[in-house]
């Protein structure tokens, strides 16, 4: 087991069982906050929060596409398996201890995109020597930049006026959905060789 891709090629490509493996686990992610994110926009903007909403549903399919496009596909057997736990995973978990549903709702929607956005890192697993003309090693890397990007998004809601009274609320909510999206990212990981060091 190593702490990054590999072993390489000699070209410096990324093992494709491991650009799939890695791909279809962040595809699954994405997707699903594209999804919840399209299902979430109101027919009318009424607040500043709602505005990102409409942008994060792009930057997240984009991410998508860019993977499909980008990633050397190989079978992969324990897909099956594994992106029906994923999916799972990813369903709406309305935060406890915050009666407005609309709102709870939005907080599990944004500590689930805090979570993958903060807590999952693929281009931390490529190794120096990795081609950066690969496009799955570009398409990780560009990952990576927007991730940062869409990540202070979350934080302006999760730490905004609207949520001030339920500080305790979002702070259980956000640490269930990065244990959970930690276990299965690593997990993922570990089933083509990969172990992510803990801090």
């Amino acid at each position: 087991m190593s702490g990054f891709f590999g072993p390489l090629d000699p070209q410096g490509r990324v093992p494709p069982h491991q650009q799939t493996r890695v791909a279809a686990f962040l595809t699954s992610a994405h997707g699903a906050l594209a999804r919840q994110f399209a299902f979430a926009l109101p027919a009318k903007l009424v607040s500043a929060w709602q505005t990102e909403l409409n942008a994060q549903v792009y930057h997240e399919a984009e991410i998508v596409s860019l993977l499909l496009r980008a990633t050397s596909w190989v079978p992969d057997l324990a897909l099956g398996y594994l992106s029906m736990s994923w999916e799972t995973a990813w369903f709406p978990q309305p935060a406890e201890g915050i009666p407005d549903q609309p709102l709870a709702r939005a907080v599990s929607l944004a500590t689930l995109a805090h979570a993958v956005h903060a807590g999952i890192r693929p281009a931390a697993l490529l190794p120096r020597e990795a081609n950066a003309d690969d496009p799955f090693v570009m398409a990780l890397r560009r990952i990576e930049l927007e991730s940062g990007r869409l990540l202070q998004a979350q934080i302006l809601f999760l730490k905004g006026p609207e949520l001030l009274a339920h500080r305790d609320a979002v702070s259980a909510a956000l640490e269930h959905r990065h244990v959970e999206t930690r276990k299965l990212w690593t997990s993922a990981l570990e089933g083509v060789g990969i172990v992510v060091h803990k801090s």
